[in-house]
């Protein structure tokens, strides 16, 4: 005898699904990210001298600091035209200002000592933010760019710095301490620099004369870059005129007293 089979009852079992336990609602809870080290944040002196702007400040600062010196300078230059007493007197009261309640050369050791100091702090901002402009764009452009940047400033900033500090060892060795002057330096201040611009020493005059040129390029360029870190680009005619011409009457007032000198105006 053969066994029927129900294969209604095959197919309702095949075709029957096994529905899924209902998931839960709520959300998987997610690990946590750690935070990992922190980084110790710099302080406020450090942190200002590492950033551009503060580097940007101690240049405008220490700019501004030789600034007023070369106008005071200039002027103390200029007294040669009045004579020998003149001048002579004004260099002696240099030396000699606040005495007696003060030893002699007071007054110049403190200004030797900030002009020195604005001079290091001044080189090492400028070639401080060079090198991060050359990190922030280590590729050159493949078309050059006309920019305030890459004028005439570019050009003559680096090698010009080079110039000045060069000139101002030797001044300071021919005026000041008299090593090179031919008057020696147990001469007046006055005397020295008569020597010290004979016509027979035209190339101290003309190294003079560069160095003092050099001098006219950083200050146009630091008082308009000055001005456009200040926010006054606008007017760009009239600062920029103003920045050349406060350059010029520094650089003509530093060279009336040798050219003077050269031509025997002063004798």
């Amino acid at each position: 005898m053969t066994a029927t089979v129900d294969h209604s009852v095959e197919r309702g079992l095949a075709t029957t699904k096994v529905s899924p336990p209902p998931a839960s609602h709520k959300p998987a809870a997610r690990t946590p990210k750690s935070p990992g080290p922190r980084r110790p944040r710099p302080s406020g002196r450090r942190g200002l001298f590492a950033s551009s702007n503060g580097k940007k400040a101690v240049m405008a600062v220490t700019g501004a600091v030789l600034v007023l010196f070369l106008v005071a300078h200039m002027l103390g230059n200029l007294k040669i035209f009045l004579g020998a007493d003149s001048f002579n007197h004004y260099a002696e009261w240099l030396r000699t200002v606040g005495s007696p309640a003060l030893p002699n050369r007071t007054l110049l050791t403190i200004t030797e000592i900030v002009l020195t100091l604005a001079v290091v702090l001044h080189m090492w901002s400028a070639v401080s933010l060079a090198r991060r402009a050359a990190k922030a764009r280590p590729v050159k452009y493949a078309a050059r760019r006309r920019s305030q940047a890459s004028g005439y400033a570019t050009h003559t900033m680096r090698y010009g710095g080079v110039i000045i500090l060069l000139f101002v060892i030797w001044h300071l060795l021919d005026m000041t301490f008299g090593v090179v002057n031919p008057e020696g330096g147990d001469a007046t201040p006055y005397a020295r620099m008569v020597a010290g611009f004979q016509p027979s020493r035209w190339w101290v005059t003309l190294f003079y004369l560069v160095a003092m040129v050099m001098v006219g390029f950083h200050l146009r360029h630091g008082l308009w870059s000055a001005f456009q870190t200040l926010g006054l680009a606008r007017r760009y005619r009239a600062l920029k005129a103003g920045a050349g011409a406060v350059a010029a009457v520094l650089v003509a007032g530093f060279l009336a007293a040798p050219v003077a000198v050269m031509i025997g105006v002063v004798k």
